[in-house]
């Protein structure tokens, strides 16, 4: 098969541009708990290196809506019996601030039981990077949070 030169030139800056934007992506993982469990309060441990300031009460209100007794505790101050979260944000500025990379995990006794991750971090080119922090977040904590339920305890 011969492959004039016009038509190679024609096609080459479409080929170089889907090479670019194919490297262009935002991932997103949830491990979700695996068994369903009942959590009386949810400990979220803060994270000061975080620098948005924003960010702990958007998620503390997000998980209140969603039924959860929370408590915002300092960095290793859960109890270690209790469920609780860390959390770890960046941030990157391209024409606007955007959230660069976000985990969430949930522990118990030690263990990890579950994990949620937004990584734009090979997204440089994507325009889905901008856009309101909380809207790319709380999706991965429902998932994450799929299985645990608020247990009301009066």
């Amino acid at each position: 098969m011969h492959i004039s030169r016009m038509k190679l030139a024609k096609s080459l800056p479409l080929l170089l541009l889907g090479v670019i934007l194919s490297g262009c992506t935002i991932t997103q993982n949830v491990r979700p708990m695996a068994e369903a469990v009942a959590i009386d309060v949810l400990y979220i441990e803060e994270n000061p290196a975080t620098h948005m300031a924003a960010l702990l009460p958007e998620m503390v209100n997000h998980l209140r809506a969603s039924g959860f007794n929370v408590e915002v505790v300092a960095q290793g101050g859960s109890p270690i019996d209790a469920y609780y979260m860390t959390y770890t944000a960046n941030w990157r500025w391209d024409m606007a601030m955007y959230l660069y990379y976000f985990k969430a995990t949930l522990v118990r006794k030690g263990q990890v039981l579950a994990e949620a991750e937004y990584d734009a971090r090979s997204g440089g080119g994507s325009p889905n990077k901008f856009g309101a922090t909380m809207d790319k977040i709380r999706p991965l904590l429902d998932e994450m949070l799929a299985n645990a339920r608020p247990d009301q305890v009066d």
